[in-house]
């Protein structure tokens, strides 16, 4: 007596093959579609929001795509396949930061203790840090102001599935 494989377990088997070979591929390309491992990110400043749209573009010509957007506070950022953000912040920002846009973005599961602690750090090496908090109102986000970096700034976040969401 022959045994009948019913079409809907087919299909579902076919569904299960298609969705991991999808996720195997994005792994293997380096476009991990899960929040994690979250390394945290390298920002980069556009100098106007056409910019970052065109630095954004020139981006995806080398294959580092778009992930997607998470605008806030002013804010236009761009977050790459990569991790590398592009963004474009508005005077206001820029000069709570002491002018640096560039940064270094680290993620720590209590980022005001840990920008307490980098900047404690900093200093024991020698160099300025200065603690910023509330740049962007709501946000979880802390910054260190150093003379380490050159025009930059180092920022402090949750973990990328701990974030509020923006919109």
């Amino acid at each position: 007596m022959a045994m009948r494989v019913p079409k809907w377990a087919i299909a579902l088997n076919l569904v299960v093959v298609v969705v991991l070979a999808g996720f195997a591929w994005s792994l293997a390309t380096l476009r991990n579609p899960l929040p994690w491992p979250d390394h945290g990110s390298r920002i980069f400043p556009a100098s106007s929001p056409q910019a970052k749209a065109a630095l954004v573009e020139l981006l995806g010509q080398y294959g580092i795509a778009e992930r997607f957007t998470a605008d806030s506070g002013g804010i236009a950022r761009s977050v790459m396949m990569d991790g590398t953000i592009i963004n474009h912040s508005p005077p206001a920002v820029l000069e709570k930061l002491g002018g640096g846009g560039a940064g270094l973005r680290l993620v720590a599961d209590d980022p005001d203790a840990a920008a307490e602690a980098a900047a404690a750090f900093l200093r024991s090496h020698g160099f300025s840090a200065e603690i910023v908090r509330d740049v962007e109102p709501g946000l979880p986000v802390v910054f260190v102001l150093t003379d380490a970096l050159d025009g930059g700034v180092i920022n402090f976040r949750l973990p990328a599935w701990q974030m509020p969401r923006s919109g």
